[in-house]
């Protein structure tokens, strides 16, 4: 276990990077001219469906330096997965891309496979509908989770979504239905993205963020919370939109990112950026974080 009571090791800041030229070459050297302690990337297409093979000589340097630097690395699924879509083509290629994605995490050393939790597509909202998807999350998942043996093995980050399009986990509180379809599987963690989770909960409030973390620990079980995706929002709070702001300059503001990270249950979970601009040199959402990170008592 390292030393949590160093800010890098407790709470690693990165961005979302692109591969570009390669895993090591392109996204992991982005990475280090950035002064990344965690980054994000995808293994393919993140809006198509194809099943990228990677470069195995990409795979052993990335694997090999993030080994050495400590860097954390995660991957995001591809956008069109979608485990609760009535449309049978839709489903069977969303559990087959997933399974890939946990593939290329373990190839590369990943540490976890961020993936949206899905909505079940039905204007009217029915009832029965949505069960009916959450049958299909529980069957398409368990066979996945279930292979994913040992501390080495990534882990599946469910992300909920800001609540559009009959969502199937957009606030805290759907977290528990979700997590009880999977049996609150161990190698079932979550992604608390700030940007989604505005939709439903007061981030904007004193003390919003850090009764989300606490409401996240009692549904899913201390350790649950893996991963957070940093993302202020350009829409007020209820707007169940998806539209993300620099660190600061939106409606949650800077207060409820120094609550995560001063939460007692953030200890050791990476908080990687998505905001526009966070991968350019000039951009001031990485200092930013570090600067609130910096400013917390422990």
């Amino acid at each position: 276990m390292p030393d949590l009571s160093t800010p890098a090791l407790r709470n690693p800041i990165g961005t979302h990077l692109q591969v570009g030229k390669g895993l090591a070459s392109g996204a992991l050297n982005d990475a280090d001219g950035l002064g990344c302690e965690t980054l994000q990337v995808f293994v393919g297409n993140p809006r198509g469906w194809a099943h990228s093979a990677g470069n195995p000589r990409e795979d052993e340097l990335f694997r090999e330096r993030c080994a050495a630097t400590g860097t954390r690395a995660f991957i995001h699924a591809p956008y069109l997965i979608n485990l609760g879509s009535p449309t049978p083509a839709t489903y069977e290629k969303s559990v087959a891309v997933l399974a890939h994605n946990l593939k290329r995490a373990a190839e590369i050393g990943a540490e976890g496979v961020v993936v949206h939790t899905g909505s079940y597509v039905d204007p009217a909202g029915s009832p029965e509908k949505l069960a009916a998807a959450m049958r299909q999350v529980r069957e398409g998942l368990l066979p996945l989770l279930d292979v994913l043996d040992g501390d080495d093995a990534p882990w599946l980050l469910l992300e909920p979504t800001a609540g559009q399009g009959r969502s199937l986990c957009a606030g805290v509180e759907d977290l528990e239905p979700y997590l009880a379809a999977v049996d609150y599987h161990p190698k079932a963690g979550i992604c608390l993205d700030t940007c989604h989770v505005f939709a439903a909960e007061p981030l904007d409030e004193e003390g919003g963020a850090a009764r989300a973390v606490e409401r996240i620990a009692e549904i899913g079980g201390s350790g649950r919370l893996r991963l957070i995706h940093a993302n202020d929002s350009m829409d007020v709070r209820g707007a169940f939109k998806d539209r993300h702001q620099n660190i600061g300059a939106g409606f949650i503001g800077e207060n409820a990112f120094a609550e995560l990270f001063a939460h007692p249950e953030t200890a050791g979970v990476p908080f990687i950026l998505e905001t526009p601009g966070s991968r350019d040199a000039d951009n001031p959402d990485l200092e930013t974080l570090r600067r609130l990170r910096a400013s917390v008592s422990r």
